[in-house]
């Protein structure tokens, strides 16, 4: 009896074994859960949130940053948006991205990264656009393109990946302080969306636990950490200056 019992909802799970397997769990989770019905498996569950919580940053990364975008197009403004800080995240970014290439990092432990940089990218270019340097912007596109290419190609050896990997802590820290210190000046935070900060701010916690989860490094965890703390500095600025806007801010005056 016990082994019909069994049988059951193993071939009733068989079709979504290779997709569980592939994307969530490692096989001896899948034996543990589907075969020895041990849903409390303590190691297994810290894998399984590890991983849900990897592939949902990353979807949630595609569209992280649109509203920022959408709202620098509405507005046909960047005011309030420091270039500065985001060549600093970018900056951040990129080397986030190189070093979990050249460790062979999971995709679900760094994959949001690629996305993050396409928009962040596109939010440099549209700073230099609305300021009238629009050939400055596209010069910064073929600049950093290339850059990024050699980065992340056999050329650039592993010491030099991790030495930006290392250095993505002060640039993060830089590059919000300048952005949190220009939302000081201003008295509000111009063009900055309220719903991208959140969603970063959100993501970094997130990645504390599934970097020490899925990679164990304590380097890019420490980056999270320091992200994490330098992204709720700027949130908590929109929240204070939430129903400050430009616009009352000048009239103020």
């Amino acid at each position: 009896m016990a082994t019909s019992e069994k049988a059951v909802p193993t071939s009733f799970m068989e079709p979504f074994k290779n997709i569980l397997v592939s994307y969530l769990m490692p096989e001896k989770c899948y034996d543990e859960f589907f075969l020895n019905f041990n849903f409390l498996h303590v190691d297994c569950l810290k894998i399984i949130i590890s991983k849900g919580l990897g592939i949902g940053i990353i979807l949630g990364s595609v569209l992280v940053k649109l509203p920022q975008i959408l709202k620098l197009l509405g507005a046909k403004s960047a005011e309030g948006l420091s270039f500065k800080s985001v060549m600093l995240e970018l900056f951040a970014i990129t080397g986030t991205m190189a070093y979990s290439i050249a460790k062979s990092f999971p995709f679900s432990a760094w994959g949001e990264v690629l996305f993050l940089m396409f928009q962040t990218v596109t939010i440099g270019f549209l700073i230099q656009h609305y300021k009238g340097s629009t050939i400055k912007g596209l010069g910064f596109l073929v600049i950093y393109f290339g850059l990024l290419i050699v980065l992340i190609s056999p050329l650039t050896p592993m010491s030099v990946v991790t030495t930006i990997q290392a250095s993505n802590m002060p640039a993060i820290i830089f590059g919000r302080l300048i952005q949190a210190s220009t939302n000081y000046r201003n008295g509000h935070t111009g063009q900055l969306s309220a719903i991208s900060v959140f969603l970063l701010f959100a993501g970094s916690l997130a990645r504390i636990f599934t970097t020490v989860q899925e990679t164990g490094d304590s380097l890019m965890a420490l980056s999270y950490i320091i992200s994490s703390c330098c992204n709720g500095l700027i949130a908590a600025q929109v929240l204070y200056y939430w129903n400050v806007s430009p616009a009352i801010k000048k009239k103020a005056e």
